[in-house]
């Protein structure tokens, strides 16, 4: 077969766009097919956008406790069309960074259409069938839509669509309590929105339950309506829908968004036709990434696994340096990081305690640290949240952080649960006071101190001080 490039890259996200530039800027001849935006779900409807509403809400919660550390504010006044405008700036700022003319000055060919594969070394495009050894899917997900009765007679908000609003919500109901309904309730709420979140189970369920229990607790006190039930009925119309609960409640709002999870996207690229593996909710794949078809890759969004941007762009630099090398990679999740930027926030790297216990039972240990006793805290005036590390024996093996910042204080777990570093490095680090990370070094000490302290060391201590005595 005569290959007309090196590697055919389908989907701009996270994941194609980091296969693509790094295999390009190795020389390779490389294909990047988009069929909708560049950037994809991150930059366009996704991580970029939502934290831009996310800065906006905390900046009125900021006004909103008008006297606090002796200054006084003016209570907030939220203009709409000024939230919506930042959050279409800050879309717009990181655009280039994705855009066609930015990757193919990398080298790659940029075309924008739809895809479609038609052998394990063939794509249609555009008229065209190009073909290369190595073909790499990162085509994302969606919002996944629950079948819920009357759903699909009323309009519905997604995060597809929830950041093209120009009007706010009177009353912002939502369905589902995992990273998107819970960021996105606390930030509507503070932005002057009545919210109602309705879950039939834990909201943030994959994250460590006291962490999560403390961010629950503030957005209460905030105004946050949780509603304990599962979504079975929808009825109404624009600016008035309600939602009826298997619990019997009837919760009535000008707005409704469905964050019930994602869903890959593999529909429509011909992979059901050419005999790829498609598993529970997508692309079933090795550690290698490497489809059931093993010339073609599904990274990112696409395939079953973790769906975050930073995996996303982990498995596009594993792959492109597998393609650019020959030397086959593996993914490792051992300290897959994630956070979710509630206030405060809640980080996690590793293991969670709940899932450490289930795997080790009581072979590990956890070291719980308040921010309470964390000095910067103190001054700050922000003491809420906690950092535990779990480990077993000495190692490291996952960290739960709930707090101010807390995604900024994972980096040095990444290093110590790979190996790379040491609970005790991390216990004698010196580390810039007064600093929040203060309180990663105080709970790796606390791993340390009854060895460091211990009968041996003091016995130890006791026979210098003893030599010293008789000899000085």
């Amino acid at each position: 077969m005569k290959f007309t490039h090196d590697a055919i890259v389908i989907g701009g996200g996270a994941a194609g766009l980091t296969a693509a530039g790094g295999c390009a800027l190795f020389g390779l001849k490389v294909a990047l097919i988009e069929g909708h935006k560049m950037g994809g779900e991150c930059l366009n409807n996704g991580c970029v956008p939502s934290k831009a509403i996310i800065t906006a809400a905390k900046r009125a919660q900021e006004a909103r406790e008008e006297k606090r550390y002796g200054v006084q504010l003016a209570a907030p006044k939220v203009d709409w069309g000024g939230v919506h405008k930042h959050i279409h700036d800050a879309i717009a700022h990181i655009e280039p960074h994705d855009s066609k003319e930015t990757f193919e000055e990398m080298g790659c060919e940029v075309i924008l259409a739809y895809a479609r594969i038609t052998g394990k070394h063939t794509v249609e495009v555009g008229g065209r069938t190009l073909k290369a050894p190595r073909i790499v899917i990162a085509t994302g997900s969606q919002p996944f839509v629950p079948p819920i009765d009357g759903l699909d007679s009323v309009p519905y908000l997604t995060n597809e669509n929830l950041f093209d609003l120009t009007e706010q919500p009177q009353h912002l109901v939502i369905i589902g309590g995992g990273v998107i309904g819970m960021e996105m309730a606390q930030s509507f709420r503070r932005l002057g929105s009545d919210v109602t979140v309705i879950e039939p189970g834990e909201p943030m369920a994959r994250d460590d339950r006291e962490s999560v229990q403390v961010v629950v607790e503030v957005m209460k006190e905030e105004g946050v309506r949780f509603v304990t039930g599962k979504a079975e009925r929808v009825e109404g119309s624009a600016g008035k829908i309600t939602v009826h609960t298997d619990s019997g409640e009837a919760i009535s709002g000008s707005h409704l968004l469905i964050a019930v999870g994602r869903k890959a996207r593999v529909s429509g690229y011909g992979l059901e036709e050419l005999g790829v593996a498609l598993g529970k909710n997508g692309i079933a794949v090795d550690a290698r990434r490497r489809t059931s078809v093993k010339s073609i890759y599904a990274i990112g969004d696409c395939r079953e696994g973790p769906r975050l941007t930073h995996v996303s762009g982990y498995e596009g630099s594993n792959v492109a340096l597998e393609i650019v090398t020959g030397i086959p990679t593996k993914v490792d999740w051992k300290a897959l990081p994630w956070c979710t930027y509630t206030e405060p926030e809640v980080a996690q790297i590793g293991m969670t305690e709940q899932d450490a216990k289930e795997k080790f039972g009581d072979r590990i240990t956890v070291i719980k640290e308040g921010f309470d006793h964390n000095e910067r805290a103190i001054a700050e005036g922000s003491t809420k949240g906690h950092l535990k590390v779990i480990l077993k024996g000495k190692k490291i093996i996952g960290a739960s952080i709930c707090g101010k910042n807390a995604g900024e204080l994972l980096l040095p777990f990444t290093q110590s649960i790979t190996g790379k570093s040491s609970s005790f490095a991390l216990g004698s680090a010196v580390i810039s006071y007064p600093t929040r990370s203060e309180i990663l070094k105080a709970a790796a000490f606390s791993a340390w101190e009854p060895t460091v302290f211990g009968s041996l060391p003091k016995k130890y201590a006791a026979f210098v001080a003893k030599m010293r005595r008789t000899f000085n």
